[in-house]
């Protein structure tokens, strides 16, 4: 790569940028499409070009993205041309981006190699391009693009409002300044802005006073309903806007342990929670799965949130998935498809049996941000009987949401699903609830906090007149659990092997 600025001819200041965004642009490019082969998303789009290291987040997030939108005509184009050797080949994202910008975009100066080599081969590109538009009996490039063009869904802009820092009310005052904006009849945290108002740089979002989160991602910490002062689990926590979220709802009381087993999600998950400024969230580098139900560490755990890895097919649009190569017009899924779903399933029930198997726990919620009954109703059904004898049942998160589950077993009527079309995210979520939290009563966050007069199997007693009155009940009783748990370990290890060292890569649908 030349440097830049070498020879005689002195940089502007749009040359120099330039320069450096097709460069910041090419190794986004590579990571998305890395990730698209191997169907393993490193993280969206937008996450990848908001990353603190991007400095010219807006030049390089439309070059990415036209670059996507035009990558099936610039294929093409460069296959005709005949002009890669092997050195420019090792180079290709790089290639694209370039490319794009001497078809498609603005003028290409000659600085860099890669910009002289292909503005010397801009003939023979102009020309391939030509030739394609004949053959594709079309008459400009924007009928080319058309060909493979898949709509994007338009959705309302969702803002959570951090409550460690802000409240709603002012919230809706500031950001009303420059925008309309209204709260959310469901979620109370929850702020309504038009499609595609972009608050990237807003104070508010840099300051950590509110976070760009979809309506159907901030639906899952609220059907947990966690409370001030309790112990809760993240199991699966990063990027982090779930975490901090429960932190919020707790008012930044009690403690809640974030675990995450990938070292560089570990750190976006810090910076996440840093920015929120929550100071009640341990974060815990490892695998939910090696965290032994019965540690002491984990004995005040009354709830655990589960946001597993998924396919992410219900957050496509949002990730902007339509521009990647895998999602053009005439892909079908194939069997590589199939064989992801069926592994991604079986790691999910293996994680939300583990997460029920936690004794002191009486609340879990499971979620997906996927569209596919394998990865949502199935896992569900396969667990309820381990469920229900750890004493699990559903409960009905949010009941005035009209979008339940699909009707495949007695009792879907208490999951809930949003649409990707209708609501703009394909969100699951199931709530789990022990027996005797079926109405999520205080009286039982109050025994659970009063752990000193208490002890575990306390916690689940009932109270009548303001009197402890403790039913110990052989099947829910430390001994019984503990055999149960080593009963049903030595059963999923049997019956849900999927290989050892198999984890899925974690989609992005905070």
């Amino acid at each position: 790569m030349a440097a830049v600025g070498r020879g005689k001819t002195r940089l502007s200041n749009g040359e120099r940028s330039a320069y450096f965004a097709r460069r910041e642009a090419a190794k986004v490019l590579g990571s998305v499409l890395q990730g698209d082969a191997r169907c393993q998303a490193v993280g969206s789009i937008k996450s990848l070009i908001y990353r603190p290291c991007i400095r010219n987040k807006k030049a390089t997030f439309a070059l990415v993205c036209q670059t996507l939108k035009h990558l099936p005509i610039i294929k093409d184009v460069l296959d005709a041309a005949t002009i890669l050797n092997a050195k420019w080949k090792r180079q290709l994202d790089l290639i694209y981006i370039i490319t794009y910008d001497i078809l498609f975009g603005q003028a290409v100066s000659l600085v860099g190699d890669a910009e002289k080599f292909l503005m010397h081969q801009k003939d023979a590109l102009q020309t391939a391009l030509a030739r394609l538009l004949v053959k594709k009996k079309v008459k400009t490039p924007q009928d080319l693009v058309d060909l493979y063009q898949i709509p994007e869904v338009s959705k309302p802009r969702y803002v959570r409002v951090n409550t460690l820092k802000m409240d709603v009310d002012s919230a809706l005052l500031e950001l009303g300044q420059q925008n309309m904006v209204k709260k959310d009849n469901m979620v109370p945290d929850l702020l309504i802005l038009p499609p595609s108002t972009d608050l990237h740089n807003h104070p508010l979002v840099t300051n950590g006073s509110v976070f760009m989160q979809g309506k159907a991602s901030s639906m899952v910490a609220a059907a947990l309903d966690p409370k001030p002062g309790w112990e809760v689990l993240d199991a699966c926590s990063a990027p982090g806007n779930k975490t901090v979220h429960l932190a919020a709802l707790m008012r930044g009381k009690g403690k809640i342990i974030a675990c995450e087993l990938n070292k560089e999600r570990v750190i976006r998950l810090k910076v996440t929670i840093k920015l929120s400024g929550a100071s009640n969230i341990e974060v815990l580098h490892g695998d939910f799965l090696n965290c032994n139900p019965n540690d002491p560490s984990f004995s005040k755990v009354c709830a655990i949130l589960l946001d597993p890895s998924c396919s992410g097919s219900g957050t496509a649009s949002v990730r902007l998935d339509h521009l990647l190569p895998s999602n053009a017009a005439g892909h079908a899924a194939d069997v590589t498809d199939t064989e992801r779903l069926n592994k991604l399933a079986a790691f999910q029930r293996k994680v939300l049996m583990h997460a029920l198997s936690f004794p002191a726990v009486e609340r879990v919620v499971y979620s997906t941000c996927s569209i596919h009954q394998i990865e949502n109703e199935d896992v569900i059904k396969s667990v309820l009987p381990l469920a229900a004898s750890y004493g699990f049942q559903l409960a009905t998160p949010f009941p005035q949401w009209q979008r339940r589950g699909l009707p495949v077993f007695e009792g879907f009527q208490h999951l809930l699903r949003t649409d990707p079309v209708e609501d703009g995210e394909g969100f699951f979520i199931a709530l789990f609830t022990k027996r005797d939290d079926k109405n999520h009563s205080e009286e039982q966050a109050t025994c659970r906090n009063n752990s000193k007069s208490l002890t575990r199997d306390g916690c689940t007693s009932r109270f009548r007149s303001g009197k402890k009155r403790i039913v110990i009940n052989f099947a829910h009783t430390k001994l019984f659990l503990m055999w149960l748990h080593a009963k049903q370990s030595r059963r999923k290890r049997d019956n849900f092997n999927t290989g050892g060292s198999y984890r899925p890569v974690t989609t992005d649908c905070s």
